[in-house]
């Protein structure tokens, strides 16, 4: 079976609000090694496994946003080129559009399952184009995405609806969750999955930059990831802010979905590259 590759991208130099998102990866890693619990997921596999997981570290991202999208872009585009499947800890969700560009350099993008509690679909947020508001405009102006499925949304603005009907985007706020199970269940691959913490109820997640009430469970994100048939070929989990957390519950919820997009990247499924 494939061994998955974790890499961080500590860059939250595109966020608004609030920073912090930059410290998450090895948060993220210290949560998933804990003792508290152990290395294996739902499916069977042990994380500590040979073979299983390797990280590569973090990228060296610096401190300028256009030189942080090259250095992303281009990690990630190394990865692939020997064969990986990535599995990228954010950061602020600006990283998705670099990661999605060396995607892009392979053909045909992929499908995108979106977790998040808002759209990004903004052309320019704050005079930025490149912000973490905006990644699913650059993804799919430049025909990054053969699809894109946004599941927990709750905050699109008019502007934002606008994008979502130029960009044809399929998009399934809480209430309508369940919905999109059989929407997933029919992507035939290959898939890339972006979870978006802020996605979650915020009491579930409070180490977030935007908490947003009335967002999805642990177990709702869970329901949908195993509905996917396709072959799952690279994710990414983003807005981890560590300072706003309280005794590393988020970070614990993130290191879940790494333990279980591990299983998804792992599983030989048909459908794409």
């Amino acid at each position: 079976m494939t061994t998955v590759t974790l890499i961080g991208a500590p860059w939250d130099g595109s966020s608004s609000f609030q920073r912090g998102a930059a410290a998450a990866p090895a948060r993220i890693r210290q949560a998933l090694w804990s003792p508290s619990s152990n290395s294996c997921n739902e499916r069977g596999d042990d994380l500590a496994a040979d073979g299983v997981l390797q990280d590569e570290g973090d990228i060296p991202v610096g401190d300028d946003a256009s030189s942080a999208r090259e250095a992303i872009e281009g990690v990630v585009h190394g990865l692939l080129g020997r064969g990986a499947r990535p599995l990228v800890l954010g950061g602020d969700h600006s990283i998705t559009y670099p990661i999605l560009r060396a995607y892009g350099a392979r053909g045909a993008g992929p499908a995108i399952v979106h977790f998040d509690a808002h759209g990004d679909l903004y052309d320019s947020f704050e005079g930025d184009r490149y912000s973490h508001a905006c990644p699913f405009a650059r993804v799919m102006e430049e025909g990054l995405a053969s699809r894109l499925i946004q599941i927990g949304v709750r905050t699109l603005t008019a502007h934002q609806r606008d994008q979502v009907a130029k960009f044809d985007v399929q998009v399934f706020g809480p209430a309508r969750r369940r919905e999109a199970l059989p929407v997933v269940a029919a992507l035939d691959g290959p898939i890339y999955v972006s979870l978006d913490l802020d996605v979650l109820e915020p009491m579930l997640a409070p180490g977030l930059s935007h908490p947003e009430p009335g967002g999805l469970t642990v177990l709702d994100v869970l329901d949908v990831l195993n509905t996917i048939q396709a072959r799952v070929v690279g994710a990414d989990i983003v807005e981890y802010n560590p300072l706003n957390d309280v005794r590393d519950l988020t970070a614990r919820v993130a290191a879940k979905f790494v333990k279980e997009l591990v299983g998804l990247l792992r599983s030989p499924r048909g459908g794409g590259w």
